[in-house]
Order: structure tokens, then sequence, then C-alpha cells
């Protein structure tokens, strides 16, 4: 599924306009990125948690030279998806 047909989708459920359910969807990818921004987590009740967690620094070693850098250590965001979106996944 690609952005338009999800757009279209969203919409045809929502009754709403396609640009609509585009606004909508956008309001809800800036949300979640502003509170991942400052730190919090974000959590949509029958979804999942959003998470922004710190992966400490590490050393990688290039294997075709043998070469070893020290990667500096960084933020990433973790989703772990809730039990009611795992039965929907599990059953046929």
């Amino acid at each position: 599924m690609n952005s338009k047909e999800f757009f279209a989708e969203v919409a045809a459920r929502a009754e709403l306009t396609p640009k609509e359910a585009q606004t909508m969807a956008s309001t809800l990818a800036l949300t979640i990125a502003d509170n991942l921004n400052e730190g919090d987590s974000f959590s949509v009740q029958g979804f999942g948690n959003f998470e922004v967690k710190k992966k400490m620094e590490r050393i990688m070693v290039n294997p075709t030279t043998k070469q070893r850098h020290l990667v500096p250590p960084k933020l990433a965001i973790s989703f772990k998806m809730s039990n009611v979106l795992k039965d929907k996944l599990q059953q046929p």
C-alpha cells in the first residue's frame, strides 16, 4: 500500500476527503516526532508504544581492511506493538 492508497482508505473509513486524511496523518506524525524529540514516549492504545533509546558508543571493525572505528553514541526510535495488534496479526 502506498501513501495515496493509505490516505484514500483512511478517508473512506473516517468519512473525510483524502486531503483531510493526509492532513490528519501528517499532524499525527508531527505530534509523535515532537514528543519523541522532547524525550517522551508516545503510546497509542491498541497500536503500540514509541520511545527513544540511547545506543552506546561501540567499536566497529571494517571486515576488508581490519581497521577499527569508534561509532559515537546515538538516539534511535523503538516501537513495541501492543498485544491487541499482535493478536490481530496472528489471526488467519
